[in-house]
């Protein structure tokens, strides 16, 4: 088993910055991709961000945050965190930390392992 626990979400203004960590234990050598999910309420789901954990560190982005957003890992530590720039409140969502066996993938299913989620609010 894999456990994923996030933090670093908050209340920010628009145009500000966060950061968010999401710190991985037990079984972490079985996992070879890490992402972030949003979620907003009454939508789906929605793919973020996703690192390869392999030497390459092949690093992968949503359209809608893609020069703004910037995902990176320290397997040292095994955390990977997500630097959240230039913020719009339509970035407002829960944001999920996940973990797969396999290589990257933007379909939620396909992820193995979950966080509980931290809640990132930007106001206008």
């Amino acid at each position: 088993q894999v456990q994923l626990v996030e933090s670093g979400g908050g209340l920010v203004q628009a145009g500000g910055s966060l950061r968010l960590s999401c710190a991985a234990s037990g079984r972490t050598f079985s996992i070879a991709t890490m992402g972030w999910f949003r979620q907003a309420p009454g939508q789906e789901r929605e793919f973020v961000a996703a690192i390869n954990r392999s030497s390459g560190s092949s690093t992968y982005y949503a359209d809608s945050v893609k020069g703004r957003f910037t995902v990176s890992r320290d397997n040292a530590k095994n955390t990977m965190y997500l630097q959240m720039n230039s913020l719009k409140p339509e970035d407002t969502a829960a944001y999920y930390c996940a973990a797969k066996f396999g290589g990257y993938s933007a379909s939620y299913h396909s992820y193995n392992y979950w966080g509980q989620g931290t809640q990132v609010t930007v106001s206008s």
